[in-house]
């Protein structure tokens, strides 16, 4: 806000909005609910957008001086979709602003676990991917959390295999998730 009152503005929200727009499209997936055993909740569509953000994110620090801005407008896209959605489904308008601020500081939460996790082999990704993605679910079960583990980390990698010019233009590609069931692994 501060920034439309002197002027200065984000030059990236049309390619944010592109990128936000793909990492929800893969997180529409079927597979993930239906092999990955992902609830099929507002908490799992939730935290399956927040996973494809941060992988997003993820890849924009590699060059953070150049995409400060553009990381800033796909953070402020999600959660300007999150107030949309809230008020969509009839929250109303003194509930939202708490409500988002909470799922703001759930992802920042998010960003810090999942980027420790893949930094280390040691088993942190997988106790973050069990605490937040199946943080609703009783008992995963150790395949699927490794195989949701695994597919953020073959993310990770394609997506640093991507051309920063293309990301920064609003596009990006994620791989197929894997068709083989969590459960068969």
């Amino acid at each position: 806000m501060l920034q439309r009152l002197f002027g200065r503005r984000n030059p990236h929200p049309e390619a944010a909005s592109r990128l936000y727009e793909a990492a929800v499209r893969q997180a529409r997936e079927p597979v993930f609910y239906r092999g990955f055993h992902i609830p099929d909740t507002l908490d799992g569509r939730f935290e399956l957008i927040s996973l494809h953000v941060f992988l997003i994110l993820h890849r924009l620090k590699d060059q953070r001086e150049q995409t400060d801005e553009l990381a800033q407008a796909l953070f402020d896209t999600m959660f300007a979709d999150m107030d949309r959605s809230l008020r969509e489904m009839g929250a109303g308008d003194l509930g939202v602003g708490p409500r988002v601020k909470k799922m703001a500081q759930a992802f920042y939460g998010r960003i810090a676990a999942y980027d420790a996790g893949l930094a280390a082999e040691n088993g942190r990704l997988e106790e973050a991917v069990r605490r937040n993605l199946y943080g609703t679910v009783d008992d995963p079960g150790s395949a699927a959390v490794a195989a949701m583990s695994g597919y953020m980390r073959r993310q990770a990698d394609i997506l640093r295999g991507q051309d920063l010019r293309h990301i920064a233009a609003g596009q990006v590609r994620f791989a197929e998730p894997a068709t083989q069931s969590a459960s068969e692994s």
